[in-house]
């Protein structure tokens, strides 16, 4: 993210001095492997809060899922959190951010909980789409987690990937 910051114009040690862009790598995790939904969320209510009160008009966030959920790639809880992540974000304009996920390291289960759960979809820097996989949490059961459609989808998502 740095280097990309730094690419895109952005002078990064003097925004990171002046804290305005905090660059960090912890991970929200019980025992140090454990990922903890509340933690999370915690976590981004807390730096939205600290945000606000050194007077900016809200906090961007992005976070690589891989990374997030630590070293045991234990995804059980990611629908749960892209949920109520998703409800966070909705609620409070003043957050926004991206998920990353990296579909050359993740299963393809977390890529189909990626799709039901997020509005949109950003391929790269010029090419984002509205996701039409997209599900309102009310509409959330086994059966739309195991659609071979979403198969088809993270397909095709992974062929523009890699066109690009």
């Amino acid at each position: 993210m740095r280097s990309y910051l730094a690419a895109a114009g952005v002078d990064v040690a003097h925004e990171t001095s002046r804290g305005s862009l905090v660059l960090t790598s912890e991970q929200n995790l019980v025992n140090g492997y454990l990922f903890d939904v509340r933690l999370m969320i915690d976590g981004l209510k807390s730096a939205l809060d600290r945000a606000l009160q050194d007077g900016y008009a809200g906090l961007w966030a992005t976070g690589d899922m891989g990374w997030e959920f630590g070293p045991q790639n234990d995804f059980s809880k990611l629908l749960e959190y892209e949920l109520r992540l998703e409800e966070f974000l909705a609620s409070t304009p003043e957050m926004s951010g991206i998920c990353q996920y990296r579909s050359d390291i993740l299963p393809r289960s977390a890529m189909r909980e990626c799709l039901l759960s997020h509005r949109g979809i950003f391929i790269n820097q010029t090419l984002s789409l509205i996701n039409p996989q997209y599900l309102h949490p009310e509409r959330y059961s086994p059966e739309t987690i195991e659609d071979c459609a979403l198969d088809s989808s993270v397909n095709q998502l992974i062929s523009q990937q890699a066109l690009n």
